[in-house]
């Protein structure tokens, strides 16, 4: 069964080049599309998607509070959110109105179809501009709390490639060690920082770095 895609986009030659890009995958099919905050709700309700694709700068009635309202009546229904922006405020926000992937517009060809497969297999997926803003505040912002200092070396590397949407067999390829000692290192990071997972990862982050 073909994964079912919905578009929530002000902008209509965005949408149409989303649409050309997960019409090249069989896997995915576009169900429904709208540029109106509004309509999305009832749009969804109608077409039943899997999955949202959903601008945060939407009118009649922004991202946030839309994922917000799918969340509340339509929980099985998964959120990407879809910025021009990596600033703290969206990823926060999204996240927090239950979003499950975050990608910026910049990346949206090839990292949307990365986040929706992740989506789909239940995991967060952060695009590289966001993930890579993240883990670099998380590991070198010291007065964002007691992080950098709990963390051993190779957790750190192991959190950075976690934060960057890698899997442990994937992580444990680039550091040449078994997938079995990447889920260890997995569990004691988010057991040190009180965290279960990168949604979680990326709250703590957010919400703890210092305003420049």
């Amino acid at each position: 069964m073909k994964l079912r895609i919905m578009l929530a986009d002000d902008h209509q030659m965005f949408r149409d080049a989303l649409c050309s890009l997960l019409h090249s995958s069989p896997e995915l099919q576009v169900v429904a599309q709208t540029g109106d905050g509004l309509q999305v709700l009832s749009l969804a309700r109608a077409c039943a998607p899997h999955i949202v694709c959903l601008d945060i700068g939407m009118p009649g009635m922004n991202g946030v509070e839309v994922a917000r309202a799918l969340r509340a009546a339509m929980p099985q229904v998964k959120v990407i959110a879809l910025s021009a922006f990596t600033d703290q405020r969206y990823v926060l926000d999204m996240l927090g109105a239950g979003a499950c992937g975050y990608v910026t517009k910049a990346e949206a060809s090839d990292e949307l179809l990365r986040a929706i497969d992740a989506v789909r297999r239940g995991r967060t997926y952060l695009c590289p501009d966001v993930a890579g803003a993240v883990t670099h505040a998380l590991l070198h912002n010291g007065e964002a709390g007691p992080v950098p200092s709990a963390l051993g070396a190779r957790e750190r590397q192991v959190l950075q490639l976690v934060a960057e949407g890698y899997t442990s067999k994937q992580i444990g390829h680039k550091l040449h060690v078994a997938s079995s000692t990447v889920d260890v290192h997995r569990r004691n990071i988010m057991r040190k920082l009180g965290l279960h997972g990168v949604a979680e990862l990326t709250r703590y982050v957010v919400a703890n770095e210092r305003p420049d």
